[in-house]
């Protein structure tokens, strides 16, 4: 069995994990091992941790800024080689918000064989955006980070999703996430032919 590697971008609040934990549900309906890998509740998990990692990570969401580069690529790095076998399909959330991370990224699926990993990147608008994660009323969600979250997907991110768009080897599914969750989800499945 082929195992396969879907890597889920977007601006935040678009609904990744929403869509990425419904694809998981589709895969294990299949019979499939997922492991499911998302970097920003292993951030918060380890910002609650009384040790220097913990503190500086909690330092970094405090004031809204940006995960030094390595942290995530450590975190999905270190689930990769702990949980991975060969055999499950794996579904990547919040990884690769800078191009350093998409060529680390790259290069692991490589080591591992896995053949055409998909993107899927949901589009939605700044303001689109801007309004779900004033809607769900999460800790870190103020007007400035989710100013400064929304600079860093312009800045940081989209190179990331240039580099996978412009790799060859790679199946790049598109679509409107301005649309109801099941919407989304049909067309998510569509786009990878499951």
């Amino acid at each position: 069995m082929n195992s396969k590697a879907i890597v889920f971008f977007g601006r935040s609040g678009c609904g990744k994990g929403t869509q990425a934990k419904l694809l998981a549900e589709v895969l294990k309906s299949k019979g499939r091992e997922v492991i499911y890998i998302e970097t920003g509740s292993t951030f918060r998990e380890l910002s609650s941790q009384d040790t220097l990692l913990g503190r500086n990570v909690a330092e970094i969401i405090k004031n809204g800024l940006l995960i030094p580069v390595f942290l995530p690529i450590w975190i999905w790095t270190q689930i990769i080689t702990d949980k991975f076998f060969g055999t499950q399909d794996m579904i990547l959330d919040g990884v690769c918000r800078r191009k350093e991370e998409a060529v680390a990224l790259d290069s692991a699926f490589d080591f591992y064989k896995i053949e055409k990993p998909s993107i899927v990147l949901m589009n939605v608008s700044k303001d689109w955006s801007y309004t779900r994660m004033m809607e769900r009323k999460r800790a870190d969600d103020t007007d400035e980070k989710i100013k400064n979250r929304l600079e860093w997907y312009e800045r940081d991110v989209l190179p990331s999703i240039e580099y996978f768009r412009t790799k060859a080897g790679y199946n790049f599914v598109e679509i409107n996430g301005e649309q109801t969750v099941e919407n989304v989800h049909k067309d998510i499945i569509k786009g990878l032919n499951l």
